[in-house]
């Protein structure tokens, strides 16, 4: 869609027949969906809503015509087993979108996949909006000429990304992120948080080692490491681990047992947020979870280890000052950063230091934290999901409206 044109509003049966095809194949996204999946279904109840997405989505009223967070997966060698896969996916849906074609497409992520489905779409002449689009601002920016042709609006989480998508002429509207609706909507086990925390004054440190096994194959023992130098120097310490699944709590048992068997650590599983919670700063591998500290209101120091050729390719390919959510945010360092392969002792003495420091200095950890605070306070706002349904519906009546927060006061409404 050309910058500056609007939908022409629903080509097909009108508010009350609207129909529209998700496509969501991470798990995070699933569940985003599924927020989004509910909120159009409040504004619409009788919205038909289908597609490829993961049981969240389900749970939440969509028909799947196949379960794709099945096959999610990061980096090629990882892919390519699965193309011929996810060709056959890109076909099926060819053939609803000739048979069956929907009033819209609503894509959540996971880019690699999704440019293929927006771009059978397009073919056709459906709608395409781009939900948690791709992180061009940050990664290989030339990829803006797949927005230009194959979407035609895109609705941005973060304010920077939609003054970015804005300055490049792409439509866009920035409502808000779904991580943070997620959070506000997590009932806290304050119990929990009482238990981990415990009776005494002593600080408590949580270890977050990423939701994916090559993260915690790259990043654990990094961490254990960190953390067997911070208890060498302060041994009443605190140490909490949030793991997402079974697997993956097991995992990082045997590798405790074999490198740090001496270290004191308290597993939860499924239970990241009361973790968060409970603790005075966490040590964290990148990712989304940097947003849920945030809506917590509590520190971290990120690490993230790539390999050597990843490394060198990164210099080339990356576009922005930082990797991790809430510093792109502020637009300074909230989050100190340890990006880096080779060798990590450095980064392990660095990050031990830092932590030592926070513990060591509670006025300094007390401003640091206050700063946290006051950015969580003006960007950590639920109703991206209300959002996001609304301006979906705007689009397809084709009715105009403000796209950003600073033009439509009501956006994030409490």
């Amino acid at each position: 869609m050309a910058p500056g044109k609007q939908f022409d509003g629903l080509p097909r049966g009108g508010h009350s027949g609207m129909r529209i095809f998700f496509s969501a194949g991470e798990p995070s996204g699933d569940q985003h969906a599924a927020r989004l999946t509910s909120a159009l279904q409040k504004l619409n109840p009788e919205i038909r809503l289908e597609g490829f997405g993961g049981p969240a989505m389900q749970a939440a009223g969509c028909h799947l015509l196949f379960e794709l967070t099945t096959m999610a997966v990061m980096g090629f060698l990882r892919v390519l087993p699965l193309l011929a896969r996810f060709r056959r996916l890109v076909q099926l849906a060819e053939a609803h979108f000739d048979s069956s074609p929907p009033d819209a497409v609503v894509l959540v992520d996971f880019p690699g996949f999704n440019w293929w489905i927006a771009k059978a779409a397009k073919k056709r002449g459906i709608p395409v909006i781009y939900y948690l689009p791709p992180q061009l601002w940050a990664w290989a920016p030339w990829r803006l000429k797949k927005v230009r042709r194959w979407v035609d609006h895109v609705l941005c989480t973060l304010p920077f990304e939609y003054n970015w998508y804005r300055d490049r002429g792409i439509e866009c509207s920035h409502v808000g992120h779904p991580f943070f609706d997620q959070a506000a909507d997590y009932p806290i086990d304050e119990e929990l948080v009482r238990t981990i925390r415990g009776t005494g004054a002593q600080p408590v440190v949580a270890l977050l080692p990423g939701s994916r096994r090559h993260e915690i194959a790259a990043n654990w023992e990094v961490q254990l490491q960190i953390a067997s130098k911070i208890s060498a120097e302060i041994p009443e310490v605190r140490w909490v681990v949030g793991s997402y699944r079974e697997d993956q709590l097991n995992l990082c048992q045997e590798i405790q047992q074999r490198i740090h068997p001496e270290l004191r650590l308290a597993y939860q599983l499924g239970k990241t947020p009361e973790v968060i919670a409970a603790a005075d700063f966490c040590l964290l591998v990148s990712g989304s979870i940097s947003l849920e500290l945030l809506a917590r209101q509590r520190p971290g120091i990120v690490l993230y280890r790539i390999g050597s050729i990843s490394r060198f390719l990164s210099r080339f390919l990356m576009h922005c000052r930082f990797i991790t959510l809430p510093n792109l945010i502020a637009e300074r360092e909230l989050m100190p950063e340890f990006i880096s392969s080779g060798n990590p002792q450095s980064d392990i003495t660095e990050i031990a230091e830092i932590s030592l420091h926070w513990i060591r200095q509670p006025d300094v950890f007390a401003a640091h934290r206050r700063e946290f605070r006051q950015l969580s306070a003006t960007t950590a706002v639920p109703g991206a999901s209300d959002n996001a349904a609304r301006r979906i519906c705007e689009l397809l009546q084709g009715e105009s409206a403000p796209n950003s927060p600073a033009d439509r006061q009501d956006l994030f409404a409490a």
